[in-house]
Parts: structure tokens; sequence; C-alpha cells
């Protein structure tokens, strides 16, 4: 019987999909994980592992983002340093997952791309989902080509189990069977340029045609709601939900609508997108380079000019809807099943586990 190894994920939310669907194969192969979700939390458990055991690393932000000045976030780095030289020292390994090109909300922004480049330096593995992630990061941090290992974002297939029907979902909502909506689903936070899809809607609304009702869910400061709501106004149909999504009723948003707009000012990877393929829901992303060599197969899948964004999504939610065979989502999902994926990562904890240690 081979020795079981620990991997210690940060940050880790015991309620996070993507983390539990990456968990999945490793576990049932005797992995034994743990999570952990501050700074000091994560000092203290790394402490307990040994040769051959996994620091995972994820989101950046509550290393050094968290502290009070920044004469406190580069003393978190520095300790930073130390917890990765006592990794190091007992043998274990570092996995590095970039998710964003940057955190979304940055206050040090000196000390992350040094915490950055420290990762890229350190890092036995580095995950990464988009493939563009090297070039997105270029200015930042270099990538070496020989720790970098691209495993996809995992479908949400079968996660959330089966959404209602359409008009089930629809009649929850309170909506009429022949309505347009368009969703905006997830936290109400400025970098995901909400505004511009409301300016799009009002557009419409005052050149006399059918404007979509808007169906927003996801949580919301006090703030956030009262900028949308007066964003919104009185004349605007509009659905919402501001607060925790129960897992139970996400389903009945995606089903109520005819397409799920992500209007980010800044993505590299778009878990959103997956969610909405889970549900056979299309899809507008900005049109970014990088995401439209990415999903520009996907017919599912539209843009919006990013120099341009309200015109140009005015002229998008003006469209007729496309002609989509279910098959189309039904290949994407099957490409990045949760169980491919998580497979694809143990046999990378397999890798390092068993891996001489290398220097950086």
């Amino acid at each position: 019987m081979r020795n079981i190894h620990r991997v210690l994920v940060f940050p880790a939310w015991q309620d996070n999909p993507y983390l539990n669907m990456m968990s999945l194969a490793p576990r049932a192969s005797g992995y034994e994980f743990k999570g952990v979700t501050t700074f000091d939390s994560l000092s203290n458990a790394s402490r307990l592992l040994g040769a051959s055991d996994v620091l995972h690393v994820h989101w950046t932000d509550p290393i050094v983002q968290r502290a009070a000045s920044v004469s406190e976030a580069n003393d978190r780095l520095s300790r930073f340093v130390e917890l990765l030289d006592g990794l190091r020292d007992r043998g274990g390994r570092l996995i590095w997952t970039v998710h964003n090109r940057f955190p979304h909300e940055v206050l040090y922004r000196d000390v992350e791309v040094a915490l950055y480049r420290l990762l890229a330096e350190r890092a036995d593995a580095i995950h990464i989902m988009s493939p563009d992630t090297p070039a997105m990061l270029a200015d930042t941090c270099d990538l070496p080509a020989d720790r970098t290992v691209r495993i996809p974002h995992p479908s949400y297939l079968g996660v959330y189990g089966v959404p209602p029907s359409r008009a089930d979902a629809r009649r929850e909502l309170g909506l009429d069977e022949d309505v347009p909506t368009a969703l905006f689903f997830g936290q109400m936070r400025p970098y995901k340029g909400l505004q511009t899809l409301i300016d799009a809607v009002r557009r419409i609304a005052d050149s006399g045609r059918a404007a979509p009702a808007l169906l927003l869910a996801g949580s919301a400061t006090a703030e956030a709601k009262e900028e949308i709501s007066a964003a919104v106004g009185s004349d605007l149909k509009m659905v919402t939900h501001f607060g925790f999504v129960p897992d139970s009723d996400l389903g009945k948003w995606f089903a109520a609508a005819d397409i799920a707009v992500f209007p980010y000012r800044a993505i590299l990877n778009s878990g959103s997108l997956h969610l909405a393929a889970a549900f056979r829901t299309p899809v507008i992303l900005p049109g970014e380079p990088h995401l439209v060599r990415q999903y520009d197969d996907e017919h599912w899948v539209q843009f919006f000019d990013p120099s341009n964004s309200v015109d140009s999504m005015v002229r998008l939610l003006s469209e007729p809807p496309r002609s989509i065979d279910a098959s189309q989502f039904d290949a994407f999902n099957e490409r990045n099943s949760p169980w491919k994926i998580t497979r694809a990562y143990a046999g990378l904890l397999d890798r390092l586990s068993s891996a001489t240690v290398l220097e950086h």
C-alpha cells in the first residue's frame, strides 16, 4: 500500500463546487485533503506538511491583499517566503493554480506582483486553465513552460441536479413565457461590468423595441443594490435575488433565461460560462482575444466588442436568438466532464508526489 499524501488547499471553502470536483479522484485514490481560508491558518497548517505532501495555492488575495497597510503586506510576503522555504526543506511540493490575471480588487499592486513572481519561481507545477495564461501574465511574471500544466476548468454538468422546465422556471419568477430575458448571475461587483448590460437594455427600451427582462441573481452589498435600482429605474422589467442562491434554486435562473450575459471588464477564466453550459444556456462574453480564441468554435457563445461595449451588446440582445442544438452543449460538457478533469489533477499529484524535489 502506497503512502497517503496530504494536500493542503488554500484558500478552500467547503461549499466551493470547483474545489470539491477537483478533489474527487485524488480522494478516491487515497490523498488526504485539508483546506484553510486565512493566512494565519495557512501558516500553521503548512508546518504539518512533510515529504511529498502538497501545498496547493489557488486564489492569492488572502496572502497580502488582506493586510491593513503596505508595510504589513510586505511583512506577510516575507512570512510566505519563510513558509515556502520550510515546505521545500521538508520535501513538500507546491502547486499554484492561476485563476486570474490579477486579483480583482488590488490594494498593494507591487507586493502582489512580487508574490506572483515568487509563486512562478517556486511552484513545482503551475496549473493553468486557459491556454493563453502565460501570455496574459507575461507583463507580470514568467510561467516556465516545463512546469506549466494545462488542466481545463471542469463542467458543472450534474453538480446542481436537473433544472425545472422553462415554463416552470418562468412561472416561479413571475415571467410570461414570451418575455425575452437576459441573466446576470454571480456577485454584483464592479469588475463584472453589470452597468454595461443595464445600459444596453435601457437603450433597447428607449428605442421602442421589446427590451429583455433583467434576471439578476447573486450577492450584492447595500450600496450595489441601490446603484442597480437607480440605474434600472421603474420602467425596465427586473427580477432579482440579491443574496446567496441555494444550489436547489440555481437551475431555475438559467432555465428561465434566453441568454446569460457576463460583461466582465477583466477575465482570464470563466467558471460562469461552464455553469451556463451545464444548463444549456447561451452566453455573451467580452470579445477579448484570448476568450475568442478559446471559445469561438462554440456556437452558443457570442462576443461583444469591449471597445464599444454598449452598442455591441445592444446589437447582440436585439438579434433573433440563434438556433442552437443541445448536442453542442453536450459536446462541450463531455470534453470537460468533472471526472476527466479530476483524474487529470490526480495524475499531476501522483507525478509530483513521486518526483524528486526540484530547485527553482
